[in-house]
């Protein structure tokens, strides 16, 4: 029986398929890394094992074969608007490696009420003191960036971060006015653009921001995990710093960074990823309609309107209802959206939850509003 059951955990680790792979696709973590073509044909072939090294004499970033120095010392710090790119395994590692850089034990660092909770981690890891702005709570949360001006002079941190926009709500702050005060008071400033960086236009340098940070496999059409970190030149010898040991290597992310298939996929797709940014009013516009249309419905989208993100959050008292009498509960809308082939609130929610209009048409989008429709029909 033992013999059995392995053998039947081992098929399925031999025949690994997604179910949903030909959905509309409205996933918030998916909608902005779906692969390219260029990037699909990369990942096969850059996919053994480290065939990213194979031309590496110590340092990843100044591979020429594939052509990595080039992405990563000219072609990354122009599209950040930054002067120093490297490469990372996400956004979450690349705060990490400010926070590890800059600060020490005990230090405080001010972080928007919407931050991701890897910032809180990272900020754990290194020993640091959180503070949080505060929201203006339901049903907008936004935050203002003016409020970090009477934390600063309360805790005198070390560090600030602004997640632009937040992964909760899809909230765009006034980071160029946050980029202001952080240099009136002199303190490092972290803008975490996961959901931004290859998704809409950002210029680290437009935002007065000291450092910047995106997501790959989130917002860059690539496979996970991988990142982008972009930086001031002044902190390239503090945050890159070099092994005493191993002068080639750099410490923060122990001696090598990014490699394999989510590296090469991260540049195949990156000419596509450098075009598309230009069409950010299209996605807000789509995002915009797409929230209406669902109002009509008596949902109520979370966050700030005229919502100005693809990233959309949606209380559904309805669906909600329906859940408390269905033998499936809660996994009933999960179900139905699955028969329609659509994909994206995560089995279990009916609630609230998040959509993503970034990968789908609009006539796509419109053929989700009708399966919502009908779904409240259904039960209605």
């Amino acid at each position: 029986m033992a013999k059995q059951a392995e053998s039947k955990s081992l098929q399925k680790l031999a025949n690994l398929r997604r179910q949903h792979k030909s959905f509309i696709n409205i996933m918030p973590l998916q909608t902005g890394g779906m692969l390219t073509e260029a990037a699909q044909k990369a990942l096969v072939e850059f996919g053994d094992g480290y065939s990213v090294c194979d031309f590496c004499l110590g340092s990843l970033c100044n591979i020429t074969n594939p052509p990595v120095r080039e992405f990563a010392h000219e072609l990354l710090p122009e599209f950040l608007g930054c002067e120093v790119a490297t490469l990372t395994y996400g956004a979450r590692d690349g705060i990490f490696m400010i926070m590890h850089s800059l600060a020490k034990p005990g230090g405080s660092i001010i972080v928007d009420g919407n931050r991701h909770y890897t910032t809180v981690v990272a900020a754990e890891r290194v020993g640091l003191n959180v503070i949080g702005v505060p929201s203006s709570g339901y049903p907008e949360f936004k935050v203002d960036v003016n409020d970090y001006v009477s934390l600063i002079k309360k805790h005198n941190p070390k560090l600030i971060l602004l997640t632009y926009p937040d992964g909760n709500y899809g909230n765009i702050s006034d980071a160029r006015r946050l980029g202001e005060i952080a240099q009136e008071y002199d303190i490092p400033y972290i803008v975490n653009g996961a959901y931004a960086v290859g998704r809409m236009p950002v210029n680290m340098e437009g935002l007065g921001a000291d450092f910047i940070v995106g997501s790959g496999h989130k917002s860059m059409a690539s496979a996970g995990p991988c990142g982008v970190l972009g930086m001031k030149r002044k902190w390239e010898e503090i945050v890159l710093r070099k092994s005493e040991a191993y002068g080639n290597k750099e410490l923060e992310s122990l001696g090598c960074t990014l490699r394999g298939t989510p590296l090469v996929t991260l540049m195949a797709s990156f000419p596509y990823v450098k075009e598309r940014v230009n069409h950010w009013d299209e996605q807000v516009s789509k995002a915009q309609w797409f929230s209406r249309e669902l109002e009509k419905l008596s949902f109520k989208q979370l966050g700030e309107t005229p919502h100005q993100h693809d990233l959309l959050h949606f209380e559904t008292p309805a669906l909600y209802d329906i859940s408390k009498h269905v033998r499936e509960r809660g996994y009933f809308l999960y179900k139905e959206l699955k028969e329609r082939g659509i994909w994206g609130p995560q089995p279990g929610l009916t609630k609230a939850f998040k959509l993503s209009t970034f990968a789908a048409t609009k006539e796509q989008l419109q053929f989700v509003i009708d399966s919502f429709k009908a779904i409240l029909n259904k039960y209605g």
